[in-house]
């Protein structure tokens, strides 16, 4: 990934638009999940020896009900997020109101935490406190330990609905064209959807791109390899 640039406008920039979190965390899990859930169920029924129409069948419900499942509960969590934060900023809002002194404190206190000390805490402090929202910003920041950057339910909940439908329709694109060994190529398939996450996945971390890539490929492979070897306890 480039680096950003140092200029006086591309840090005023940054700094006015940061991106927060975004949604990688979002299309991580929900394209691991998507293509592990899907390939469990290929698996699973085609362990118990069941037709490709009924795989298909299994695996299309899987997709949408278990996408939209995982987009509302991410939604719903996410606005739980949301909505604490904004509990908080009112509780911080309420105690500057009524007690400013002790508020004025606990800014002293954070900022003594960085690094700052004497006549400049005391300039740094009276700077900070004499803007509302940017006294409240601290506050959620230095003492609840929270981002200033409010997540975005509505755009965690698409992300997570997209990744998992596009990673989980890879395990049924075999038995959808009726490939013949439609199983094998599915498990090939989703095992090169598994290892592309993690190796994308690098790219915003310190680990080499294949150590990622079989992390990931490890896991869901565990997976699939457990629902196989269940549904082929039921096969006749």
């Amino acid at each position: 990934m480039a680096d950003h640039g140092h200029t006086q406008q591309e840090i005023a920039d940054r700094i006015d638009a940061p991106p927060g979190r975004g949604v990688l965390r979002d299309v991580v899990y929900g394209g691991i999940d998507g293509s592990v859930t899907t390939l469990a169920i290929v698996a699973g029924v085609a362990g118990a020896g069941l037709s490709p129409f009924v795989i298909v069948a299994l695996g299309l419900a899987n997709v949408l009900a278990d996408g939209f499942s995982m987009a509302a509960g991410n939604y719903s969590g996410t606005k739980a997020e949301l909505d604490n934060i904004r509990r908080i900023r009112a509780i911080e809002e309420r105690h500057i109101r009524l007690y400013p002194d002790g508020e004025r404190g606990e800014v002293l206190e954070i900022l003594s935490r960085k690094g700052l000390s004497g006549r400049v805490l005391e300039q740094a402090t009276d700077a900070i406190t004499a803007d509302r929202d940017t006294w409240i910003n601290l506050m959620i920041e230095g003492e609840y330990g929270l981002g200033s950057v409010d997540p975005h339910p509505l755009k965690a909940a698409a992300a997570t609905f997209a990744a998992f439908v596009v990673a989980g329709m890879v395990p049924l694109v075999p038995f959808l064209l009726g490939v013949q060994g439609a199983f094998p190529a599915s498990v090939l398939m989703t095992l090169g959807v598994f290892f592309a996450i993690g190796a994308m996945k690098s790219r915003w971390s310190l680990a080499p791109w294949w150590r990622s890539g079989l992390e990931t490929l490890a896991i869901g492979g565990a997976a699939a390899a457990i629902a196989y070897l269940v549904g082929s306890l039921f096969h006749p």
